[in-house]
């Protein structure tokens, strides 16, 4: 039987605005971009959701299809397409404005999956995020469970509702992946690293943290691995943490680490082959990064990149 992750979450349409005007729209949505990411790499991938079947959601549909994901029966019941109104200032930065409902309903009719992961707005934003902790709580007897809380301010309205959301998704996770401006909202009086130490105090094997231009560094109970930002010409940074989290899984997924049968081998990685997970995850954000929009790599263009950089060690 084929080996299969599930990623549950949110898909929306970005509609970006500069100077008043709508420069463009693109699928978007920091868990359908992990799925994508992983399809990408020739995992098996499955896609739980919630779009309308509006013009928009065709749009989402056709473009997870087209990537090698297969959405979850039950996907497109939502009333409309979710959408976040990206409006750009001088500099490029984007301030976002969401229109989503989030709800999910009933179990997904998939195998039991090899690795679970969910995140962002799914995982703190009413209904629908009792329904997926719910899920990876059911999926944690078969799965690894990977988190990435990829924080969205504009769409919470308790800070501490929020925080203890997050800290409870935690404590049930096998792998947590967030970013040092994530971890500096959801606890700013400590920093990046005491947080991931924290965190893997309350049970993941893994917390790893990514910090821009700056590289990442994880955490297991080995020891702390650091891993410089690849050079490279940054277009844009949209995608890169959805891509850190994609090679994260798929490099685990190859050392067979993945699976509730493996927790205890996970649990026990070294941090020599930590290393080696961080630095795939790294290469996959830093080729993300120097494409347009969240264009996250294939197989071939990772393994090609890696052999370069290889190379380039010597």
């Amino acid at each position: 039987m084929t080996q299969r992750a599930l990623v549950i979450g949110e898909a929306l349409i970005d509609i970006v605005e500069r100077d008043g005007r709508i420069i463009g729209e693109h699928v978007g949505g920091s868990p359908l971009n992990v799925a994508v990411g992983l399809a990408r790499l020739g995992r098996s991938v499955d896609f739980l959701t919630h779009i309308g079947s509006d013009e928009r959601g065709r749009r989402i549909v056709d473009y997870v299809e087209q990537s090698g994901v297969q959405l979850v029966s039950g996907s497109t019941s939502a009333v409309r397409t979710p959408t976040a109104l990206a409006t750009l200032d001088a500099s490029g930065s984007a301030k976002y404005l969401f229109d989503i409902d989030w709800q999910l309903a009933g179990t997904p009719e998939v195998a039991p999956p090899l690795v679970a992961h969910t995140g962002s707005i799914a995982s703190v934003l009413e209904p629908g995020c009792r329904a997926a902790a719910a899920l990876l709580d059911a999926y944690h007897v078969s799965a690894t469970i990977t988190f990435d809380p990829n924080v969205r301010t504009a769409l919470i309205k308790d800070d501490d509702i929020a925080r203890g959301r997050i800290d409870r998704l935690v404590e049930r996770c096998d792998v947590v992946k967030a970013s040092d401006e994530d971890l500096r909202w959801i606890d700013p009086h400590h920093g990046p690293e005491q947080v991931a130490r924290t965190w893997l105090g309350l049970g993941p094997s893994i917390v790893a943290v990514t910090m821009g231009d700056k590289g990442a560094f994880a955490m297991c109970r080995a020891g702390t691995v650091r891993v410089s930002a690849q050079p490279v010409k940054v277009v844009d940074t949209v995608g890169a943490g959805d891509a850190f989290m994609s090679g994260l899984i798929d490099a685990l997924w190859s050392m067979d680490l993945l699976g509730a049968d493996r927790r205890p081998a996970l649990a026990r990685i070294n941090v020599d082959a930590l290393e080696q997970v961080v630095q795939a995850a790294v290469l996959s954000s830093a080729l993300t990064v120097s494409r347009a929009g969240a264009d996250l790599p294939d197989r071939a263009t990772r393994d090609a990149a890696a052999a370069g950089v290889s190379a380039a060690r010597g």
